[in-house]
């Protein structure tokens, strides 16, 4: 039996649909009086406005959504974390960067968000996500700009700037270190400064796999979210919708259901040896309190040859909000240094 109500909805779905299929007649009868009368209906997509927001067709069958936010010269595209989450969480860069001239682009990489969300876990690899990152490039027509990655984002920024750097202007690497192997030691570095209670609980749940239950959810989030992750509470408002959004397939099959063990398909990902061969400026940042190491972060600076590194003392994970100020004032200074030609010129780009 279908509910009173259900049945209520289903006659109003009925009934717009026969409204939309007399609209759609009735359109249809138009263009063809236009066309007979000698005018056609030809604007171009390019006329029409749409807030900023662009479809691009990647891998010839699927649109991934994006959107340009201020005009500029300085031209910026973002790649948000996860890999799974969306572009929300660095909409707080909307009060920072189009007041100084500099023109950012959203984009939800595939699987996320208002992109398309294909049931294919073949398609969740990184060499596929840089690879898309270049698609992405070609159709929003930049060249000489800055590449921002955050996170797994950064991961990508890095594999991103190794194959195509030529396209780059400069690169900012965010919260990430050069491994997927150092990340899981220094993680489970700081777990065992959880206390002896607080461990046994989540080796409860992680020997029966039950990642999602309530107790294991809440303890991961009270001793390691809110410690490691994001410092304010409540969450910023961004964070917390993008938490919603993530597509878990792509974060459980790149990286593996636990934060603590990697079993993905990036689980053997490690850069620290061709480091050396990111020409561009690059700025690196970390969180004091990050769940990625500062001393691995600071290696990095030392083996990127035009690279500088940027400590948030205040700051997690998510340091663009837990240390907004010096994160901002310091990325802003990186754009400044690089546009004045203070920072240094390109070296070893290969």
């Amino acid at each position: 039996m279908v509910p009173a109500s259900a049945r209520a909805l289903l006659r109003v779905i009925i009934a717009c649909a026969f409204s939309m299929h007399h609209h759609y007649i009735v359109m249809f009868k138009f263009q063809c009086n236009q066309k007979e009368a000698g005018e056609t209906l030809r604007d171009s997509q390019d006329k029409i406005r749409t807030g900023g927001v662009k479809l691009i067709w990647v891998d010839r069958k699927y649109n991934v959504w994006t959107k340009k936010i201020g005009d500029g010269a300085i031209r910026m595209l973002t790649l948000h974390g996860g890999p799974g989450l969306t572009h929300e969480y660095l909409e707080c860069f909307e009060d920072f960067l189009p007041q100084e001239g500099i023109e950012f682009y959203y984009y939800d990489q595939l699987g996320s968000a208002y992109s398309d969300q294909p049931k294919d876990v073949s398609l969740w690899t990184i060499d596929r996500f840089r690879d898309e990152v270049e698609q992405v490039r070609v159709a929003l027509g930049l060249d000489d700009f800055y590449l921002y990655g955050h996170s797994w984002g950064g991961m990508l920024g890095i594999e991103y700037a190794l194959k195509y750097q030529r396209h780059l202007k400069a690169l900012i690497i965010s919260n990430i270190t050069a491994s997927n192997d150092s990340y899981e030691k220094y993680i489970n570095k700081l777990r065992k400064k959880f206390p002896l209670r607080i461990r046994k609980i989540l080796e409860k749940y992680e020997a029966k796999e039950e990642y999602d239950a309530p107790e294991y959810q809440e303890t991961m989030f009270k001793h390691y979210y809110m410690k490691y992750m994001c410092r304010l509470e409540p969450l910023p408002e961004p964070y917390s919708h993008a938490i919603r959004h993530t597509n878990t397939e792509v974060f459980d099959t790149i990286h593996g259901p636990n934060e603590f063990v990697a079993t993905g398909t990036g689980k053997e990902w490690d850069r620290w040896k061709e480091l050396q061969y990111i020409g561009v400026p690059t700025l690196l940042i970390v969180g004091r309190y990050d769940t990625i190491s500062v001393q691995d972060v600071q290696k990095m600076g030392g083996f990127i040859p035009n690279s500088r590194v940027v400590v948030c003392k205040n700051g997690s994970h998510l340091c663009m909000y837990d240390d907004q100020q010096t994160y901002f004032r310091e990325l802003l200074k990186f754009i400044n240094d690089v546009e004045t030609d203070k920072f240094g010129k390109r070296k070893n780009a290969r």
